[in-house]
Parts: structure tokens; sequence; C-alpha cells
């Protein structure tokens, strides 16, 4: 089962409330097109060369961290946030015990 925790903050009360919903099986299978921004089109050919976001931004992350990578593509880091989100772009944080390491499996479809 997956879940997806949403956070939001009531400045009023200074309270956070957290809602969790769960995601339906048939939502996570299928992934709709994204019909990409003039914006979006055209980070893609200048700073990319023609090469997808949905390929460079994950590698760009990993290798540079999120601040820089929306500073090389001239983003505000809000922007490169939503941008992950509406292209199905993760981000996952994951700790490691001195001498531990992490592999990263790639699946195709």
């Amino acid at each position: 089962m997956r879940y997806i925790m949403t956070v939001s903050a009531s400045i009023d009360a200074g309270q956070k409330f957290v809602q969790v919903r769960r995601q339906g099986e048939a939502q996570r299978r299928k992934r709709m097109p994204v019909r990409k921004t003039k914006k979006m089109l055209d980070v893609e050919k200048r700073f990319l060369g023609g090469r997808g976001l949905e390929k460079a931004i994950p590698e760009m992350l990993n290798e540079e961290g999120f601040t820089e990578t929306a500073k090389q593509l001239k983003l505000s880091k809000a922007t490169l946030n939503y941008w992950m989100l509406k292209l199905g772009i993760e981000v996952r944080r994951v700790a490691l015990a001195p001498g531990e390491e992490i592999e990263i499996k790639r699946s195709t479809g």
C-alpha cells in the first residue's frame, strides 16, 4: 500500500495538520503524458541541448544537488519542485551507516 502525506501549516493557529491519503493502484501504474509549458521547452532547448527534462533533472539532482540544479537551469527552487511533481520525479533520502552503500536500479518502462 502506498501513502502520500501532505503537511500544511496554519499561520493563525500555529498548528500543523497532516493529511495522509492512499494512492490508488491504477493511479500508480498509469502515468499520463505531461504537456510541457513553453518555459519547459525553452529550458530543454537552451540548457539541455534538447535532452528531455525527465532524464536530465534526476541526473543533475544526483550530481549537483537541488539548489545548484535550480541555479544552472535559471529557475527558482519552487519552479523546479513543481516541474518535478508534474513530471513524476521523486526524491528520496536514505540514511546510511558507515561502510554501507546504496545501489540504484532503474526500472524500464
